[in-house]
């Protein structure tokens, strides 16, 4: 176990269970924490309503069929009232329609945070952590946060702390603000963890070898490096930050992009350990055929100049371009590798972009220390 997933150097009861309870589980980031983090858990209940999610969370995570619910609307939580140590979930932020706007639970109709708040009130958790964009707080002119904190304050009865947090502060490289909101059942004095100093990169998650169906095509490679494109902050290559994930990453030629330099005299900063071996990726093929089939570097020179102010590795010499691939984009979520990916390349690139960057909420539980809520 690595020093960050030692709990030992963490928390005050490391041999404490954990009673966890998840809805909007997705593919388990916050069950991905506490592995990462060495303490011992177990699932009372689980739930999103994809399918390909619930095959990758089943294929990773020990859970039976009667904890599992697919529709939030149907699942009756109050046989788990009092069994719940943590409740996490981040409901999917569809717009509000505020009735009355006076605040509260009866002003959440229709919504499926209202859904959240009604477990949160059969289940009575210890804690529980709701995650969403930060644009919540300011939808509707605030009128949609000032609705959520009071149902958890007022409808819930829980002590409210919550904040923006931003991956690339908590050890992932990649530029993903979220709202993290924390109740506990009992008033506790607590602060959201201290920012941390950045010390990876992106190209400390790439593979070694990638398989040619991640590779752009002439015209993808066109797009992708259009100034425009790179100064709207649509695409990014060679970036030591990434953009944010989104649930299409990697489709549409929007997000992260690497480049790799063929050319074995060309010394490329950080790259130099995923330059291609030409018997793996038949570098000779590419540079032959690179204009019917892939791409040179054709780099305008107002975009090269652009990309190397905002700090890419990038050289113009003779190279392909690529996607980041679904372990890569998991790795950049926080995931560990040996985590299982059961289902196609399209839908572990959504699950990757809808999920929540597990380092961030392992920061959280050590802050909190989570164990002290254990039994």
């Amino acid at each position: 176990m690595n020093k960050m997933g030692s709990a030992e150097q963490s928390f005050l009861f490391p041999e404490r269970k954990i009673r966890l309870a998840t809805s909007f589980s997705g593919i388990g980031a916050i069950e991905q924490a506490f592995k990462r983090l060495g303490l011992n858990i177990e699932i009372q209940f689980a739930g999103d309503i994809d399918e390909y999610c619930k095959k990758t969370y089943f294929a990773n995570y020990d859970i039976s069929e009667e904890r599992w619910h697919t529709d939030i609307h149907d699942f009756d939580a109050t046989p788990y009232k009092g069994k719940v140590d943590l409740f996490v979930g981040g409901a999917p932020c569809q717009a509000f329609s505020l009735r009355g706007k006076h605040g509260g639970f009866s002003d959440t109709r229709g919504t499926l945070f209202r859904e959240f708040a009604r477990v949160v009130i059969e289940t009575q958790p210890k804690v529980f952590i709701f995650e969403n964009v930060p644009g919540m707080l300011s939808h509707d002119k605030g009128n949609t946060w000032d609705v959520i904190k009071t149902t958890f304050e007022k409808d819930c009865g829980y002590d409210i702390h919550y904040a923006v947090l931003n991956a690339k502060d908590y050890g992932i490289p990649q530029s993903r603000d979220r709202l993290y909101c924390i109740g506990f059942k009992e008033k506790t004095d607590f602060e959201f963890p201290k920012k941390q100093s950045l010390e990876k990169t992106v190209f400390d998650f790439l593979e070694p070898k990638i398989e040619k169906k991640y590779f752009l095509k002439t015209k993808g490679v066109n797009f992708v490096t259009r100034t425009i494109n790179i100064k709207k902050r649509y695409t990014q290559v060679n970036g030591n930050i990434l953009l944010c994930e989104k649930r299409n990453q990697q489709f549409n030629w929007h997000g992260d992009f690497i480049y790799h330099n063929l050319s074995s005299d060309i010394d490329v900063t950080k790259l130099s350990d995923y330059i291609f071996n030409p018997d793996d990726f038949e570098t000779q093929y590419y540079l032959e055929n690179i204009t019917d089939k892939y791409a040179l570097n054709k780099l305008t020179e107002t975009t090269f100049s652009y990309m190397k102010s905002e700090g890419c590795s990038i050289s113009k010499t003779p190279g392909v371009f690529r996607k980041l691939t679904p372990r890569e984009c998991l790795s950049l979520m926080g995931f560990s590798k040996d985590f299982k990916m059961p289902v196609s390349d399209t839908e572990l690139y959504k699950q990757a972009g809808n999920s929540i960057v597990v380092d961030v909420l392992m920061a959280i539980l050590k802050k909190m220390d989570i164990t002290k809520y254990g039994e």
